[in-house]
Order: C-alpha cells, then sequence, then structure tokens
C-alpha cells in the first residue's frame, strides 16, 4: 500500500485544466496500470484516487478501465448520457499526451452485436431476445420513434428490463449515439407488439439511413431572424407573482423546427422574493446583461436561434434552439464561471425536434 501513501504525499493543489490533470495522471500512471494489469482494487486503488481529480477539473466525469489488449490499459471517459458534459469528456480525452501502455477514449463506443451481452438482474439482454421497431408520427416525421422488444418483459420486471434494454443499447450502439441518433425510445414485451419486428442487429443500419435522410432534408436550412417577431405574454400564477415572457412566436411557427433540434435552456436565480417573483432594478440590469452577451455569441447565422425568454419567481429562462450542442456546452461554462461571484446561472441542452417544450407559449 505504500504507493497509495506516495499518491497522497502530493500537494493538495486543485486541478484547473486539461493539462494540469494528464501532468498529474503521468506522475502516476504506472500505479494505475499495474493495478488494473494485475486486476486489483481497481475501485479503490484508482477510481477512489482519478474521481476527486476528475471532478476538481469539472463534475459530470464518468469512467470505465480495463486491459484493452495484454500490454494497454484502456481508460474510457464518459458523460454518462448527459449532453452538456459530452464536449468536455471529448476536449479532455483530445488533450491526452501519448502514455506508452495506455488507451484513452471519449465516450463508451459502439459495439459489434456478436460482442454485446448483458446479464443483469436473472435476465439476458442480447440479439437473440431484443428487436425493434419504428413508430411514425405524421405530425413529427423526422423524430427517430421506436420501440425496443424485450421477450421476456411483463409487468413485475419491467423497470428491470427497461433499465437492461438501455444499456443494452448504450454498448450496442455507443454513447454518442444512442443520445444523439433516438428521440424517442419504449420498451415492450413480445405481448404489446403492434406492428411487425426488426433484429435488433439492423438497428445501426436503419439510423444511419434515418440520419442521411435528415441531413439532406436539413443540411442548408435557414431562418429570417430579421423580419421575424415577437410578443410579450404575462400571466399570473396560482403564487399570486407574475410570469412576463418575451417570446418570438414567429419563429415557434417555423415549419423548419427540426434543422435545429437541440434546446439550449440558461436558467438564471435571484432573488425575486420581495418584488412579486421579478428582479429588482439592479438585477434587472445584470440579467439583461448577461442575456446580450450570450446573444452576440449565438447569431442565426451560425445556426443558433433565439426563441426567447421568461421571468418569474426568481427565475430567468433563455432559451435557443441550435443546430449543434457543442459550442453551447463551452459558452455557457464560461460565462457560468464568469459570473460565478455575481448570480447563481446554469443551463442545460436537450433534444427536441418539434420545439414541444415550447407548446406553452404557443
Amino acid at each position: 500500500m505504500n504507493f497509495l501513501k506516495n499518491l497522497f504525499k502530493e500537494p493538495n493543489k486543485p486541478i484547473k485544466s486539461n493539462e494540469e490533470f494528464w501532468a498529474w495522471f503521468q506522475k502516476n500512471e504506472r500505479t494505475f496500470f499495474k493495478v488494473i494489469k494485475e486486476q486489483g482494487d481497481i475501485e479503490k486503488q484508482f477510481f477512489d484516487i482519478i474521481s476527486p481529480k476528475l471532478n476538481e477539473l469539472k463534475p459530470g466525469y464518468f469512467y470505465l478501465t480495463g486491459m484493452f489488449d495484454d500490454n494497454t490499459a484502456e481508460l474510457i471517459l464518459t458523460a454518462d448520457g448527459v449532453v452538456k458534459n459530452i464536449f468536455f469528456v471529448e476536449e479532455l480525452i483530445n488533450s491526452a499526451p501519448y502514455i506508452d501502455g495506455w488507451k484513452f477514449t471519449a465516450l463508451k463506443p459502439a459495439l459489434d452485436i456478436k460482442n454485446v451481452k448483458i446479464d443483469m438482474g436473472g435476465y439476458s439482454f442480447d440479439d437473440k431476445n431484443i428487436s425493434f421497431y419504428s413508430n411514425d408520427d405524421k405530425n413529427c416525421p423526422d423524430n427517430i420513434d421506436i420501440t425496443v422488444v424485450h421477450n421476456a418483459l411483463n409487468d413485475a420486471n419491467k423497470a428491470v428490463i427497461t433499465n437492461g434494454v438501455f444499456i443494452f443499447l448504450d454498448n450496442f450502439l455507443g454513447e454518442l449515439n444512442l443520445v444523439t441518433t433516438i428521440d424517442d425510445i419504449q420498451v415492450v414485451g413480445k405481448n404489446e407488439v403492434v406492428k411487425e419486428f426488426i433484429p435488433i442487429e439492423k438497428l445501426k443500419d436503419f439510423l444511419i439511413w434515418r440520419e442521411k435522410e435528415f441531413v439532406e432534408k436539413y443540411d442548408v436550412v435557414t431562418y429570417d431572424a430579421e423580419n421575424s417577431t415577437g410578443s410579450i405574454l404575462e400571466a399570473k400564477l396560482e403564487s399570486g407573482n407574475a410570469l412576463i415572457a418575451a417570446i418570438n412566436t414567429d419563429l415557434l411557427n417555423w415549419v423548419n423546427k427540426a434543422s435545429h433540434p437541440w434546446i439550449l435552456d440558461v436558467e438564471i436565480k435571484y432573488d425575486g422574493s420581495r418584488n412579486n417573483g421579478m428582479p429588482n432594478n439592479d438585477t434587472s440590469i445584470l440579467l439583461n446583461t448577461i442575456q446580450d452577451e450570450i446573444a452576440e455569441i449565438f447569431m442565426d447565422t451560425d445556426g443558433y436561434l433565439n426563441i426567447g425568454r421568461q421571468t418569474a419567481e426568481g427565475i430567468r429562462d433563455i432559451y435557443f434552439a441550435c443546430k449543434e450542442f457543442r459550442k453551447p456546452s463551452a459558452v455557457l461554462d464560461h460565462i457560468q464561471k464568469k459570473y460565478a461571484a455575481k448570480i447563481e446561472l446554469g443551463y442545460d441542452i436537450y433534444k427536441d425536434k418539434y420545439w414541444q417544450s415550447f407548446n406553452r407559449f404557443r
């Protein structure tokens, strides 16, 4: 256990950059390699040591490890399906130096169907007992909505089977593909099937075909924001407080919404307890400053559409529809840190091809 003591003798200096993390990792990589190679206590002797260092860099990193081959250990960093963290996982792996005996991988990779078999909770998940079919909705024709069928699913085991199916898909499709290509997934038993099902091994080809159709349809679509008009919406909440929203209602009626499928929701919290849930004058100035800064970065010509904002109950939400999710992740992380001493700011990024989360404003 002497190697553990040596690790903890290092100066307790928080890691603040990708370069600092990899410099720390290089100092200890031989110890980590030995633990993985000899199948030691990986949880305590590797994960429990690397976890706080990653958390110093940014919360939201998850990890897997094992021997890639006889002489190479692999560290897989994953965002665990959280869209806004994918960019940071990719950036950290892209900044990794060459270290002899190591392979670094961003996000769980896709596996060949022959190599995907999950045993969990007394059930198995593989190509022999899982299939799928596609659901079509004429109102949302670009949504990729699939039903996955597991032969053993029933009312009693639905929770464990559903969880197992998602783990199976995560391994079969790969983390990035699962998050970015499928809009909706339902898991059912064979007695609930309403359409002819397809072998699960064909799911990858199905998704490639649908993605190709989508790109061809929307690749050059743009929105004329200059001639767009908005509305001011006011309401009284059950609490008695006010809600005020400034929304680009023309944009909400745009027929090509699916071309900007990623929604950025910036949430800024303030003290509205003394002003009917609204910000005071100084806070309003700060909120508008932050909002203007974000709007100057995310231009419609670059694929970012300003849907509007909502203010109520001590929270200002700012909404953008985006063609991609990586730049919003990076920009909002920077803005969050910039204003951390002045106000509480958070953000989320999620997929909503038809902007259904804004139906309340229509």
